[in-house]
């Protein structure tokens, strides 16, 4: 006759088994207000749990959700009975003994009961949990949370910027993406940039993206040189927005790859109405904005406390002089604020004198960051009357990003 396999006791040390709890609409008690419930509450809040919180006391982010509506909080010690009709219960309170109680009434109550103060007492461990596009990985490893958290973040890394291959088995719908690619950096692009390039049949480039990120395509993808270098070889505005039509209306996934954020200085917008004209789907995806990121780079706060509460952003592709200039320098001059010209080192001595001319001080410090956040990454330093002098003395060439105002007095980072 055979005999029933064996079974550990509760309690003892055996492999958890995995599982998704559905807990929308269900009830889940938390004990205990302090940091371990401030942790684990926005998950329980997110996946829809009706969650009793019972606690004297709370941290300030929690009471915040018992405030706006999101829980319901008792505000007292434990007592038997506060389990009855929970589905999930959290014991993370500060006295051992009512842990223990409460751990025990769950047992009887057959709810399963996580513990902070001792996970082998508990009935249920919490994961190391992320998520990304609809994908929710957890992670555990026993008694080692520190593993499972980097576990975790190395998959949910990989998923989000493609590295971890994991194809998706549906339909996708084909369109344009107007991704910017931040200012040069390969880490700086968005996450969700990074995801689309990984899924990218067609990938459109420019000059100034983070070209690194190409090498990295798989073969199949066709990558094309948009080859918009300032007075040299460039594609035709109208001709990158025919490619990116004629792509898409063949059903593949488009990435249009930008340097900095496409609708600065970026004629995203410019290829967005034409898609939109040509009932093309398009999704823009925002990046780092070299306005920005290249002066912080450079050690450089485009504002400072006690020093300027403004900056400005300005295209310096057009001389001032040049009637077809849309900036009011005169206003600028006027400014107290910090001052970023981008595309602007061969026109920076008509627009220093420019400046001066209009009341600026000439003493105000400039400083010009040439391809920031790379590994060629230069800063040269200078004032508004030595400016011109001084990218010609070094050979600044573009791309590079100009700061004109106290804030570039700053020590280079």
């Amino acid at each position: 006759m055979s005999r029933p396999p064996a079974h550990p006791a509760p309690g003892a040390d055996a492999s958890p088994y995995p599982v998704g709890l559905r807990l929308a609409g269900r009830r889940v008690v938390v004990l205990g207000g302090g940091q371990v419930a401030q942790r684990r509450l926005p998950a329980l809040l997110a996946a829809g749990a009706r969650v009793t919180l019972v606690s004297p006391s709370a941290t300030p982010s929690v009471e915040a959700m018992a405030d706006a509506g999101e829980l319901t909080w008792e505000r007292r010690r434990y007592a038997d009975g506060d389990l009855e009709g929970a589905w999930y219960a959290v014991v993370a309170t500060r006295d051992p003994e009512a842990n223990a109680a409460a751990s025990a009434e769950a047992e009887r109550r057959r709810v399963w009961c996580v513990r902070s103060d001792d996970a082998s007492a508990a009935t249920a461990w919490t994961p190391a949990t992320g998520r990304s596009e609809g994908v929710t990985v957890a992670v555990l490893t026993g008694s080692d949370p520190r593993r499972s958290a980097a576990v975790r973040d190395a998959v949910v890394e990989g998923l989000r910027d493609g590295t971890l291959g994991a194809p998706r088995h549906r339909t996708r719908a084909p369109g344009v993406a107007l991704v910017g690619g931040g200012p040069g950096d390969p880490d700086l692009i968005t996450v969700r940039g990074r995801r689309l390039l990984a899924e990218a049949d067609v990938v459109i480039a420019d000059r100034l993206g983070p070209r690194d990120l190409l090498d990295e395509l798989p073969p199949h993808v066709e990558v094309i040189d948009a080859a918009k270098i300032p007075y040299g070889r460039a594609m035709a505005q109208q001709a990158i927005n025919d490619a990116l039509i004629q792509h898409a209306r063949a059903g593949k996934a488009v990435v249009r790859l930008k340097g900095g954020d496409p609708f600065v200085f970026g004629r995203g917008m410019e290829e967005a109405e034409a898609l939109a004209r040509a009932g093309v789907p398009c999704t823009v995806v925002p990046g780092v904005t070299s306005a920005i990121s290249v002066p912080a780079a450079a050690g450089i706060p485009v504002t400072h406390r006690g020093v300027t509460h403004e900056f400005t952003v300005v295209s310096g592709h057009v001389a001032p002089d040049d009637e077809r200039s849309l900036v009011d320098w005169p206003a600028l001059a006027r400014l107290r604020g910090t001052l970023v010209l981008l595309m602007a080192v061969e026109r920076l001595g008509a627009i220093a004198d420019t400046l001066v001319r209009e009341g600026r001080d000439p003493a105000t410090p400039v400083a010009i960051v040439q391809e920031g956040t790379t590994a060629a990454q230069r800063r040269v330093d200078a004032t508004l009357a030595t400016a011109a002098a001084a990218v010609a003395r070094e050979g600044v060439r573009p791309p590079a990003v100009i700061v004109v105002g106290e804030v570039a007095a700053r020590p280079a980072g």
